[in-house]
């Protein structure tokens, strides 16, 4: 059996159950622990969004100059994208008044653009293909805005669409299994199904994370928001602890830049 050398490995863990996991757990600490520092420290969505925004200018630095994969530091660059993207979409939908249907066009635009300057540039838009320092600044550009997106489409179905808390979080888990399905018993690319269940991993996150935290008169438990983040925070770690995680492996074609042949 020929042995992976560090070369041969990514900076970006492996997707498996155990990723989906602790990602969607640090969606619901994203939501949870955006509204701690936004509402119930009363900091505003504008503050909030800086203080997490340099959160994650910092941590993604250390990450894309980090010479291999680090758990610990990988999954506090996703924390870090989701409680911005947390602040900076409730920024947008509540304080520019642009609501939440305008947030999420203004988000998913946003999102395409980066993608397609992605895929324009280094010719793949794959997980797979996180090779160069150049694809790593656009895998984590496009999840800081997928994660941002996924905030107003969470409290879009929460809150808008008369699903309630409950109901969105059903109804995205009922897409997330869809999407499961179609990745073990179809050829639809990989690449696309991964970023579709990033997306909507975050506003599962939201609706949980609201569910967990509102008041009981608006359909949530009236948990602190505080202690709730402080009890996700301590899950993730023992996850990430248990399960070993482990860096995913390069693939031998680099040259592939098909949507559709990721993970082939």
């Amino acid at each position: 059996m020929k042995r992976i050398s560090d070369s041969d490995l990514s900076k970006v863990p492996e997707i498996g159950l155990t990723f989906w996991i602790i990602k969607i757990a640090g969606t619901t600490l994203g939501e949870t622990g955006g509204d701690a520092l936004s509402m119930s420290m009363h900091l505003g969505y504008a503050i909030s969004s800086a203080i997490f925004c340099f959160f994650f200018i910092v941590a993604v630095v250390a990450q894309v100059f980090a010479k291999s994969f680090h758990p610990f530091l990988y999954w506090a660059v996703i924390v870090a994208t989701t409680t911005a993207g947390t602040t900076m979409a409730d920024f947008a939908d509540r304080s520019l008044n642009i609501g939440y249907i305008g947030g999420s066009v203004l988000l998913l635009t946003l999102l395409i653009l980066v993608l397609g300057l992605w895929w324009f540039s280094t010719g793949s838009v794959s997980v797979n293909y996180i090779t160069s320092r150049k694809a790593e600044i656009f895998y984590w550009a496009t999840i800081l805005f997928s994660n941002t997106l996924g905030t107003a489409l969470g409290d879009f179905f929460a809150d808008d669409s008369g699903l309630g808390y409950e109901g969105a979080a059903i109804a995205i888990s009922g897409a997330l299994v869809l999407l499961a399905a179609g990745y073990l018993f179809t050829s639809i690319s990989r690449t696309a199904l991964f970023w579709i269940a990033f997306i909507l991993t975050r506003p599962l996150g939201a609706a949980v994370g609201d569910l967990l935290t509102k008041p009981f008169a608006n359909g949530g438990l009236n948990l602190n928001r505080i202690n709730s983040s402080l009890i996700i925070a301590t899950f993730m770690v023992v996850c990430i602890l248990l399960t070993n995680q482990r860096a995913g492996s390069r693939p031998v074609n680099q040259g592939a830049g098909r949507l559709d042949r990721a993970d082939s």
